[in-house]
């Protein structure tokens, strides 16, 4: 389905990543002399959740061309103006999250974010950041979190999905209290520090196998996130599960909820029906929308119970759907605003406190 109307708002783009010699302008000296000497600005720290030559990480006509133009000009032109976004999210996909030394690790998330905010945010208007921070030291994640804050353009926190513990686990509700208190949401993105194997039996022989294995990620860290009470001390809190998938929500959601009806006296916070903690607090990215065709999305929405969850994204550049079809075939027309731009701007307090003309007159020209 095309885009039918100007003015989405796009909760997952991509910059492309900056290499650790892109990011030694942004570094204090101490780090700069420490990294260079150490010869680590010559590797490309690129998450292999991502392997830059596999087919799904880059559509074909997304690729950057020698001599064509710079990262942001192409964004603008296959992105943002050509679907007539009104706010693209742009969130960092670095390594630097997945390194053992966590100081190094926290002045590299700040060289990213220093970097996002300068070479991008400062220069696209129509652009809002997420705060990359390292899941391992939420200590040093909330300081940044408190660096960052006063810039209203970052609009959420970036964990990834599998790190080193469930998201649940109350070593990160600092993390989550944080968020909340500046108004930030907490997004969760696929991925992996690789401290552990992706599959709870091992680890698999190919990357195919580790992209399957997202989705089980995600239900265990959803699973998480409800049995710990999070939302029950954090009620603001909004999360983001971004490149998620949704098929695995359904069956999530019901095996949760019966589950619950018989050890809910474990968790005793848990007073609710979980799936109505999951609709009130979790929101899932439509890039992509694992379902097969166009009867299996309205069957997949139905049995999620609400259009309130899903939040419109492409996942630029990766290759989630083909020329113009940003959209699943299926969604209702009725619910088109709702996924395109009123879902995201319940879901970021700071969108919906931007200025309403941030769409610029050529995104709007693009869709005429």
């Amino acid at each position: 389905m095309k885009m039918p109307f100007a003015g989405a708002i796009d909760c997952d783009l991509h910059p492309t990543a900056p290499t650790v010699a892109q990011l030694l302008p942004y570094l204090d000296e101490y780090w700069r002399d420490h990294i260079t000497n150490r010869a680590i600005d010559r590797m490309s720290f690129a998450m292999t959740s991502y392997p830059p030559n596999a087919p799904i990480s880059t559509r074909k006509d997304w690729r950057p061309v020698k001599d064509g133009p710079d990262d942001l000009d192409r964004l603008r032109a296959q992105l943002l103006d050509a679907f007539g976004l009104r706010f693209g999210i742009a969130n960092v996909l670095h390594g630097s999250v997945a390194l053992f030394n966590d100081d190094m690790a926290a002045a590299l998330c700040r060289a990213v974010n220093d970097w996002l905010k300068t070479e991008w945010l400062d220069r696209e208007p129509r652009l809002r950041g997420s705060i990359l921070v390292t899941p391992q030291d939420p200590v040093q994640a909330v300081k940044e979190i408190e660096r960052l804050a006063q810039d209203r353009r970052f609009v959420q926190v970036m964990l990834p999905a599998m790190g080193e513990r469930l998201l649940g686990r109350r070593e990160l509700f600092p993390v989550y209290e944080a968020a909340e208190h500046y108004g930030l949401v907490i997004g969760v993105h696929a991925g992996s520090t690789y401290r552990y194997a992706p599959t709870i039996v091992g680890w698999p022989s190919y990357q195919f196998e580790d992209y399957v294995a997202q989705a089980q990620a995600f239900a265990n860290q959803t699973i998480s996130l409800v049995s710990e009470g999070v939302f029950r001390r954090f009620p603001a809190l909004k999360m983001v599960m971004l490149e998620s998938g949704v098929s695995w929500l359904p069956v999530t959601m019901w095996r949760t909820d019966k589950t619950w009806r018989g050890a809910r006296t474990e968790v005793p916070w848990v007073d609710r029906w979980p799936s109505d903690i999951i609709r009130d607090h979790l929101r899932f990215s439509i890039a992509p929308f694992d379902a097969p065709d166009a009867s299996a999305v309205v069957q997949t929405l139905d049995h999620i119970g609400t259009d309130a969850v899903l939040l419109f994204s492409t996942d630029y550049p990766h290759w989630q759907f083909e020329s113009d079809e940003v959209l699943p075939d299926g969604l209702p027309e009725s619910a088109l605003t709702k996924i395109l731009i009123e879902n995201a701007l319940a879901t970021y307090p700071r969108l919906a406190q931007a200025p309403a003309d941030a769409i610029s007159r050529t995104a709007k020209e693009a869709v005429r």
